[in-house]
């Protein structure tokens, strides 16, 4: 044997056992609990699905980061995979197909009720079907009522509050301000803009019988790119209030085009405290603009303040700042879930999360609430807030360093925002 060949055969010998070693070591990591987050993270609201990506990758990290989820054959990791539904349902649809191939369990999505929708109806057909690869559809921010009553399904949990609730917090807060004569009512149009606005015609007339509703219109949802029409149309009208549940860009254009023509309303609005609204308005939204939402930065408490510091550390440019508690609740309930069932298979996780009370507070965040188990839908505080300039009273923080942050002017508890439900729900037999 030559030297040469000798070298070669320990070399040889030597890959061979670090490879085995390698292998041994990757044996020894236990297998990730993949969540799948399907949504829109190219076209018209890219912007709101990286900000999503953003909130659910911090709160797995924070699971993570103190030891994953316990279960009893050791500690597993959460794993956050990206899938871009370009905003369309049917891609959605695709893509899901995607990750549940790569053993996905666990489907995250809220950014347009109408692919809510399509998902929960596929996951129902895919769960039957296949039951040895059920998953969990966990939705965030598709707040179309009809998801938790006449669509209910076991394989759906809403952490979001529906359009209903917010819509009444809201009102709630039209009703009191006794110089608003005329409102003007402008929506998406697709399943959540048309109940809004449908709705919110009806909330109005129930509250305040004297305001004329001067508007109702619908536009094309993702497709409008100059909304000066509208506003001039808005400010013709005499409306000395705007109701919308726009999100997205569709809501940062709307309140921008306002903003340019001179527009001397209030926008009482479900999102109008971020990506980019607050810029995009500036001056002419103090006291104009409010927003309903879980929880704001500026809710002032201690918890809130380090909870809040903590996201800006973690995402620390102007423009990452779009920080939502229900997301960390939403991970949170599930990893709670999953440690009470002492597993991972969907059903069994379901199960464990009905009637769950959640706490943020004990693992340094700033939410509560409680799942209910009827519906599926989850219970929780409503803050109710009013643009002013930051380092004003009760605007500590700004938001997205506009120089404009948000003030609470009314809070709604759990009890006061929690509505009744037509679900019936049908259950697994296993």
């Amino acid at each position: 044997m030559t030297p040469t060949s000798r070298f070669t055969r320990r070399a040889l010998a030597s890959l061979a056992l670090a490879l085995l070693g390698l292998g041994g070591n990757a044996q020894a990591q236990p297998e990730p609990i993949r969540l799948a987050m399907i949504e829109g993270l190219s076209g018209p609201f890219a912007n709101a699905g990286e900000a999503v990506f953003r909130n659910l990758l911090w709160a797995t990290e924070r699971v993570n980061q103190r030891g994953g989820v316990k279960l009893p054959g050791g500690a597993r990791p959460l794993e956050l995979l990206r899938f871009d539904s370009k905003g369309n349902a049917e891609e959605a649809l695709s893509v899901l197909r995607a990750a549940i191939d790569q053993k996905a369990g666990y489907v995250l999505q809220g950014n347009s009720s109408a692919t809510a929708a399509a998902l929960i109806d596929a996951l129902n057909k895919h769960n039957e079907r296949m039951p040895a690869q059920r998953a969990l559809f966990l939705n965030y921010s598709a707040v179309d009522p009809a998801l938790t009553n006449e669509k209910c399904s076991f394989w759906h949990f809403r952490f979001d509050a529906h359009a209903d609730m917010r819509l009444a917090a809201l009102t709630d807060v039209l009703r009191t301000d006794s110089q608003i004569k005329k409102i003007y009512l402008i929506g998406q149009d697709y399943s959540f803009g048309q109940h809004v606005l449908r709705k919110g015609r009806e909330m109005i007339a129930a509250k305040r019988p004297d305001i004329a509703i001067v508007g109702d219109e619908l536009h094309p949802i993702g497709r409008i790119k100059d909304f000066i029409p509208y506003a001039n149309k808005i400010k013709a009208s005499g409306a000395q209030a705007v109701l919308t549940g726009n999100w997205g860009n569709d809501l940062t254009l709307l309140i921008k085009a306002a903003k340019e023509v001179g527009l001397d309303a209030r926008f009482f609005t479900f999102y109008g405290n971020g990506l980019g609204a607050p810029a995009a308005i500036g001056e002419a939204g103090v006291d104009r603009v409010l927003a309903v939402a879980e929880w704001h930065p500026n809710v002032g408490t201690a918890a809130s303040d380090t909870f809040y510091a903590s996201f800006r550390q973690r995402f620390p440019r102007p423009e990452d700042d779009y920080v939502h508690a229900r997301m960390q609740a939403m991970v949170e309930v599930l990893v709670a879930g999953m440690e009470r069932a002492k597993s991972v298979e969907p059903a069994a996780v379901a199960r464990a999360m009905e009637g769950l009370t959640y706490d943020g507070r004990t693992l340094g965040g700033v939410h509560q609430g409680v799942m209910r188990a009827a519906d599926h839908q989850f219970i929780q505080p409503l803050y109710v807030s009013v643009m002013r300039k930051a380092g004003t009273p009760g605007v500590r923080f700004d938001n997205e360093a506009s120089g404009y942050g948000f003030r609470t002017v009314r809070y709604v508890d759990a009890t006061q925002a929690e509505q009744p439900h037509q679900c019936a729900m049908i259950r697994p037999n296993n």
